[in-house]
């Protein structure tokens, strides 16, 4: 790896622009919401919301319906 000439080390995240990965809106039981891979199952504790897509369709689905950051336990125990 010589990432001084442009080379992309293995922990390097892939360009947004050619990420051709097909993602999934994952949410757990306290309403938090992440993007998957759709061609995986969800991670324990997580299921699928709405449809797969690619990245920026499902960050912005996620900045649609996720408007209020704190987690479910704590929305009903303080003002907010």
């Amino acid at each position: 790896m010589d990432f001084g000439r442009g080379r992309v080390g293995p922990a390097m995240t892939p360009d947004p622009e050619i990420d051709r990965t097909l993602y999934q809106v994952v949410v757990n039981h306290e309403e938090q919401y992440s993007i998957w891979p759709a061609d995986r199952p969800p991670p324990a504790g997580w299921r699928v919301e709405g449809k797969p897509g690619d990245k920026a369709t499902c960050l912005a689905h996620i900045k649609e319906v996720w408007t209020d950051m704190r987690p479910l336990s704590l929305r009903g125990s303080s003002p907010g």
